[in-house]
Parts: structure tokens; C-alpha cells; sequence
């Protein structure tokens, strides 16, 4: 397939933010594409090669692009460099420079869809000392042959700045308009795409077998399954009220959601965001398939930093310490961990999806033999909402911040943030009552102490319903100097000269970020916004909801993807919690 035909694609979606233009334009480039080469394009359209959990990554570095790009056309890399400055996108440079290109090839090859991923794929698994030549020169190779669009998009696709405003949703949506001519089929394409964690084998499937395929996708020991997600709550009384009497309490713990995938000796780690990190847990690995009574299972754990002296669980912050290339022994060694299990979903060749949360329970204390660093996640079962007071006291006490509540009858909706589950957190000291995870979408430089970092940042919700990141607040307070830092560090590969069209604010920020990274934060209540867009006209017509005096937590949840943040409608929950709780307040 000629790699024009994406480029055209790639260049009309840029141009818009409009969810349905952007389906359209994807279902006209399925309708293009033929069977072999869709999970290619899929990946590609996700500005990747592989699913994440294979973790193949690019890592093109924009000095190597831009010796690659001399290379190409003949142009001193200071011009280049300058072109860069003024444009703001090197894929954008590249275009305008590739047109003023001063060498000539002769022999022109074909750039092809397959070409270019296959190239980019060699570029990825090059390593060693002269894997930095050996780049140079593949992209040149690339460049050489390419239009000046085609050259701008591969260079978009090495950088990781294709920023095209499509998630996961969309292109699922696209997939079967073209392939079964009905929007609403989504759902079993989301269903395979939960189990296989892998959007490129879902499409390939659709293309080759349809609906049946799609229909027959199983889970795969080793692909990880997405995790099932909780609402949140406010208070032990209304979980009363939501789920009625007999349900199970579980203590929410304060460390990396971790799911296990054994087969004998042979165990791979993922995390909530489906990464491979098993080089991180080299303790996990060793001990945990000596505690399994089962020839091979998938569970989901909480790994969680303990006091050794104490058994007391410390925060979540504790964990990143482990976050490192080297050294890993010395780090596993002074930050010891409890596994802390709760949920098995798969067993012995077979699925435990659609099993009864009861039931899996019985299944997992029967496969997992417990010790000091292997535990069931304490659980009991509630009656009424005093039940659920005691429970999150134990909780709070062992160290905990609060409580999952969940259904005894029903199944694990894998991927689904569902009132089958329900989060209930301790109480901070604002009238909230809870804290939010929001996504950093844009940043101010600081003056005085803060000069030199970004002193205050815009945040996001999730809005799920249009897979957009609608601003809710400001947040500048909080930060400490080291975490602005830490901060400061992490946004920088995040920035971008355009806002990201998944972005939806009326705010002007001095930096734009590409919204990837998820931060934690309370505040002292909800208010009606004409300024913010989250929930914008669910509550009043041409206003969102906006946080008052938000604080950052000093969390950085890098374990969350973006599409776990807080979501629009948790904020309009809260929000209505909020002035139950003031109405309740003046009937006393």
C-alpha cells in the first residue's frame, strides 16, 4: 500500500478535531487498506510499532533526525536546525526543507506502507555502538525516497509527535463502520480488545473473519487483560445505598496494581497501564510460582512497600525507588514489598472473566498459598454501612487509604469502569471528600522561587463519552521544590507547539503538553464554572464544573494511563455529593 494514501489521511485529520470527521476519515482509509497491512496501520495511527506491552519503542532522538535529514537532502543541519525554531515541528521542517532539497537520487524505491513500518521496526531493535550510524542512515534511506507530506509523517511517527486527536475508541468505532457497517457492533470489537490488550490483531481479525473472529477472541496467556476499573463513592452510607445489604469490602492499598501471568518457573509482571515490569519486581519473579497450586494463571495484585520492622505499609511514592535501570538488587533489597492479591482471571487453560466475584475469591485462596510476602488482600463481608465504618477503620489503621467495595454476584468487566465495583477513600479535610486524578494539559512558567520551572499547571478530566481532556482547574500549590522538579523533568518531552485536539479548555497556557501524564489532587469543593469545559451543560447550560483551592497530593500516578483519570461524570458525582451533604447539613 503507497504510504501517500496515510500521509493524505494523516494530513486531513490533523486538520480537524471533530470525532465524527475523524471516524470518517479513517473509515475511508480501512476501505483502502487491505487485510495484511490494517494492523500496521493501526499501529502506526497509535504512533507505535507494537502493542505497549511488547514495549518495542523508537527512541529517535530530533539531533539524530536532524543529521538524518542533512543527510538526505544536502542541507547544513544549522539550516535545518533554524527551520526547526521557526516551524516548531521538525516533521513540518522537513517538509519545506525536502522541497528546497539540493541532492539528487536516481534510483527512487517505492515507499510503501510495509516499507517503512518494516524500517522503523529495524530501527527499534538496533542497539550498540553503531546503532546511532545505522539510524541515520535508515531514515535518510526513507527520506531520499519520500514526498515532502511522506517525509513529514514518517519524521512525526520516529518522534512520537503524530498528533492526530484519535484514541482507541475512534479507530474501534472506524473499524466497524467499515468492516460490519454498524457503529454499535464497537462493543464486541472493545470486548476483544480488552482480553488482547493488542487494537492491530483486533483490526487484522475484523479485516480477515469479521464479526465471527472477533467474536471467538480468547485470552493469551502472556498478552495482559485490561483492568477492570472502580467508580468512586463518598461516603459508607451511600454504598449502603448503591449496592444494598451482602457485599465484600477489600482494603484499598497504596501500591502498583500488578498483573501476574505464571506458567511454571515462568512469570511476566504488567502494570495498570499494561508495561512490562518485570525487571522491577526480580522478587516477585523468584518467589511467587513457589506459592501457585495451578499449572498456569493470570491474578492481579497490589504491590505495596512495607516497613520492615513494622509490617506497616508505606506509600505508594516508595515503589518509584524501583523505578531504575540499575542496581535494581540494591533497590529491591532497601524497599521491601508485600504482594497483596485479590482477583484471579484466568486459570488452568480457562477464563475466570465471567465468573462471580465470590467465586473468583474462592478460586484465588485455593490457588494462592499464602506466606509473608505472598497475602490475600483482607476481605470481608458488609452488611450495612456501620459494617463498612468498622472495615475502613482496620483499614485506615493498617495503613491503607480506604476501601474497595464490590458485588458479590457479578463477573470481571474487563476494561470497564463500572458501579460493580466502588472506591471509598479516607475523608481529607475539605469539604470534596475525595481526591482527583487529572491530567496535565498545560503549564506557566513560575516567577520568583519558581523561576526556571512550571509554577502552576492546567488540568484535565477525562470526558469518555467524546474521548476528549476537558480542564476543570489550576493547580499551584502543593509542590514542593523537589516534585517541581521531578515535574519539571517529566513535562519537558511532553511539550508541544499546537495544543493537542483532544484538548478541550478556553484557558491560554504558556506551555501546551500532549496529555500523558496523570497527577493526583484534592480540593475544598466543585464549583459551577463559565471558564472550564468539564461537564460543561450536564449541570447548567454553557458552564463546567471547575475545583476551588485545588492542592497537589505530591502524587504522580505514573502507573495510570490517561483514559483512567478522573472521568467527567465521577466529577458530577462528586459534585452532587457535595450539595447532598450541604442540604443534609442545614436540615440539623
Amino acid at each position: 500500500m503507497e504510504f501517500a494514501i496515510l500521509s493524505e489521511t494523516f494530513n486531513k485529520m490533523e486538520s480537524t478535531r471533530k470525532r465524527l470527521e475523524l471516524t470518517q476519515f479513517l473509515v475511508e482509509l480501512f476501505e483502502k487498506t487491505s487485510n495484511e497491512v490494517i494492523s500496521k496501520i493501526v499501529y502506526l495511527l497509535q504512533g507505535k510499532l507494537r502493542p505497549d506491552f511488547e514495549g518495542v519503542e523508537l527512541g529517535i532522538a530530533e539531533k539524530l533526525a536532524i543529521r538524518a535529514i542533512s543527510k538526505s537532502s544536502g542541507i547544513p543541519v544549522k539550516k535545518i536546525d533554524e527551520e526547526y525554531k521557526k516551524e516548531g515541528d521538525l516533521g513540518h521542517a522537513a517538509s519545506i526543507i525536502l522541497e528546497q532539497k539540493t541532492q539528487t537520487t536516481f534510483l527512487v524505491e517505492d515507499i510503501t506502507v510495509e516499507r517503512v513500518y518494516e524500517t522503523l521496526l529495524k530501527i527499534a531493535k538496533l542497539e550498540g555502538a553503531r546503532s546511532q550510524d545505522m539510524k541515520i542512515k535508515y531514515i535518510s534511506s526513507l527520506l531520499n525516497d519520500a514526498s515532502p507530506l511522506e517525509a513529514k509523517f514518517i519524521l512525526k511517527i520516529l518522534l512520537g509527535t503524530l498528533r492526530l486527536g484519535v484514541a482507541e475508541n475512534t479507530v474501534m468505532d472506524a473499524l466497524a463502520i467499515t468492516f460490519s457497517e454498524n457503529k454499535e457492533n464497537r462493543k464486541i470489537l472493545q470486548h476483544a480488545y480488552n482480553v488482547s490488550s493488542d487494537l492491530g490483531e483486533v483490526a487484522e481479525t475484523i479485516a480477515k473473519k469479521g464479526l465471527k473472529g472477533i467474536e471467538e477472541f480468547k485470552i493469551t496467556l502472556f498478552n495482559p487483560i485490561r483492568p477492570m476499573l472502580a467508580d468512586r463513592i463518598r461516603s459508607e452510607e451511600e454504598a449502603a445505598e448503591k449496592f444494598g445489604s451482602k457485599f465484600a469490602a477489600e482494603y484499598k492499598l497504596d501500591g502498583e496494581r500488578v498483573q501476574l501471568h505464571i506458567e511454571g518457573d515462568k512469570v511476566i509482571l504488567f502494570s495498570r497501564s499494561l508495561e512490562n515490569i518485570s525487571n522491577y519486581y526480580p522478587d516477585i519473579i523468584e518467589k511467587i510460582p513457589k506459592r501457585i497450586q495451578a499449572d498456569n494463571v493470570i491474578l492481579e495484585a497490589e504491590a505495596v512497600a512495607i516497613n520492615e520492622n513494622t509490617g506497616q505499609f508505606l506509600p505508594f511514592q516508595e515503589l518509584m525507588h524501583r523505578r531504575r535501570k540499575y542496581k535494581i538488587e540494591k533497590a529491591v533489597t532497601q524497599y521491601p514489598i508485600t504482594v497483596n492479591f485479590f482477583d484471579i482471571l484466568f486459570c488452568n487453560g480457562s477464563s475466570c472473566l465471567e465468573m462471580d466475584y465470590k467465586d473468583r475469591r474462592t478460586r484465588l485462596e485455593k490457588v494462592l498459598k499464602e506466606d509473608e510476602f505472598a497475602k490475600h488482600i483482607p476481605m470481608a463481608i458488609m452488611n450495612n454501612g456501620d459494617d463498612v465504618s468498622e472495615f475502613m477503620e482496620n483499614s485506615i489503621n493498617a495503613g491503607s487509604e480506604g476501601l474497595m467495595l464490590k458485588m458479590l454476584d457479578k463477573p470481571y468487566q474487563a476494561g470497564s469502569r463500572g458501579s460493580h465495583w466502588l472506591k471509598l477513600k479516607r475523608e481529607y479535610q475539605n469539604e470534596l471528600g475525595d481526591s482527583l486524578d487529572l491530567v496535565v494539559i498545560g503549564g506557566y512558567f513560575g516567577k520568583g522561587r519558581r523561576t526556571g520551572n512550571y509554577g502552576t499547571l492546567l488540568l484535565a478530566t477525562y470526558d469518555e463519552d467524546e474521548d476528549t481532556f476537558t480542564s476543570i482547574c489550576k493547580v499551584g500549590t502543593g509542590f514542593t521544590d523537589e516534585s517541581l522538579d521531578q515535574l519539571y523533568q517529566i513535562l519537558n518531552s511532553k511539550v508541544t507547539i499546537k495544543k493537542n485536539p483532544r484538548i478541550d479548555t478556553e484557558m491560554e497556557a504558556d506551555v501546551w503538553f500532549e496529555p500523558e501524564l496523570v497527577i493526583e489532587v484534592v480540593a475544598s469543593e466543585i464549583t459551577i464554572s463559565p471558564i472550564h469545559k468539564a461537564a460543561r451543560n450536564k449541570i447548567r447550560k454553557d458552564a463546567g464544573l471547575a475545583l476551588r483551592f485545588p492542592k497537589f497530593t505530591g502524587k504522580i500516578r505514573i502507573e495510570k494511563t490517561v483514559e483512567d483519570a478522573s472521568t467527567n461524570e465521577e466529577v458530577i458525582t462528586l459534585y452532587q455529593g457535595q450539595k447532598k451533604v450541604a442540604h443534609d447539613k442545614s436540615l440539623m
